[in-house]
């Protein structure tokens, strides 16, 4: 058990490898910021390189297509051999385009090819809505009916998906498969390896939605043959409100017309030929449907540079550390105040972020945002709670530990409504 006194904090803070990346981020005085699993926060080398795109529109107009400090052209697969080693792809196999949601259906556009009786979508009840809208909208537009076609899975306890739930769902009349990395509520990391494994014994293509899981564990789409996978950019690997998203297409499937084509995923030669004729790119270029959104890719060239110098094993080393740390004050410091940790305890099943459940999750979010806290509420009882290994100290962590104690004995949280906020 951790020592629960801010001395020892502070003497794991001067031991931590990463700590002098805290530096690199803006840090609000007299706030403790948790929920950089929902949006990271702002560097100062994504500002730079945000306002160095700023300045490449202000000096050269249109012709920042080709000059300036970053080229709009080529913006898109610069930032994706940044990226590429994140997701254990290679820069080919990686492009940054669209959102989470538009990249999806672009890929189930792609992907969802039913034939005879594999006409059924694979997921599960507990992945982010989103998702699910999205399948449900991609059958829609197939002539199947959602409730039918749309198969998923359940979980035993509310909070994780057991894998061999996931495979016994399997069945000839599955066509696709789309899985989260990571449960958005309690973290659990799927097995991705075993899952694709076991989808492609049966026929079946499968992919992954990444939000949960980049810039937070390492992953190895190209090594377990996954078909592909989506995901954001502003969470763990703060590149802003509204971040561009990222995509991996196994290099197995290059040549496949993508199912929602657009002048973008052009070849780049063919692309100012501006002929009615598609010639798509020859890599995972050939995803993109339109002009790139610069202003919002800018912020992610300089932090993606943090990611290349702090690696993404060191960050996944401190990750599980200071959580582990966290979830050792809680149990010590909070039991009697009717807290459980809803996550996976062991390192491979968990994923950045732990997952305290609560009957007063809402109000005592509120209470912690009244002391200074930034946590995340998840309905109905969930307070999400991310040690973010580049810039929060295990000073942070003691401090949080100590101010929702003092939060429960004093029952702050109980002159709050209990009702969540518009945006939660």
């Amino acid at each position: 058990m951790v020592a629960p006194t801010v001395e020892y904090a502070r003497k794991l803070d001067k031991e931590d490898s990463l700590r002098r990346f805290r530096e690199e981020f803006y840090l609000n005085p007299g706030s403790i910021y948790m929920d950089g699993n929902s949006l990271g926060l702002l560097s100062k080398r994504a500002e730079r390189t945000l306002r160095e795109s700023l300045d490449d529109w202000k000096e050269h107009g249109i012709d920042g297509w080709t000059k300036g400090k970053h080229p709009w052209f080529d913006l898109s697969k610069r930032l994706a051999g940044l990226l590429a080693p994140l997701v254990g792809a290679s820069a080919e196999e990686v492009i940054v385009t669209g959102s989470t949601t538009v990249n999806l259906h672009q890929l189930a556009a792609t992907f969802y090819q039913p034939q005879g009786k594999r006409t059924k979508i694979l997921a599960d009840e507990l992945n982010f809505p989103t998702d699910i809208y999205a399948l449900k909208s991609q059958l829609h537009m197939r002539g199947y009916n959602p409730d039918e076609h749309l198969i998923r899975v359940k979980s035993r306890d509310g909070r994780v998906i057991e894998e061999e739930d996931i495979i016994e769902a399997m069945t000839d009349e599955v066509a696709l498969v789309v899985l989260p990395t990571v449960q958005y509520r309690s973290g659990q990391i799927l097995d991705m390896k075993r899952l694709t494994e076991e989808a492609h014994k049966r026929g079946i293509l499968i992919g992954f939605d990444g939000c949960h899981s980049v810039g937070a564990i390492p992953h190895a789409f190209s090594e377990w043959n996954v078909d592909f996978a989506y995901w954001c950019n502003y969470k763990y690997l703060n590149g802003g409100p509204g971040s561009v998203g990222g995509l991996y297409v196994n290099r197995k499937h290059f040549g496949k017309n993508p199912g929602l084509a657009g002048w973008f995923g052009s070849r780049p030669d063919k692309q100012f030929d501006l002929e009615h004729a598609f010639t798509a790119a020859e890599d995972a270029g050939a995803y993109q449907i339109g002009t790139p959104h610069v202003l919002s890719m800018a912020p992610l060239l300089g932090s993606l540079e943090i990611f290349a110098e702090a690696g993404i094993e060191n960050i996944r080393k401190k990750s599980l550390e200071i959580n582990q740390y966290l979830m050792e004050l809680i149990e010590g410091e909070l039991a009697d105040f009717g807290f459980e940790i809803g996550n996976p305890l062991e390192d491979a099943r968990r994923g950045g972020h732990v997952c305290l459940e609560h009957p007063e999750a809402v109000r005592i979010c509120k209470a912690l945002k009244e002391n200074g806290i930034i946590p995340d509420f998840r309905a109905p009882n969930v307070i999400r709670l991310a040690p973010i290994a580049l810039y929060t100290s295990y000073e942070d962590v003691w401090n949080v530990v100590w101010i929702l104690k003092e939060i429960m004995v004093e029952k702050q949280y109980e002159k709050f409504a209990k009702e969540r906020e518009i945006v939660a």
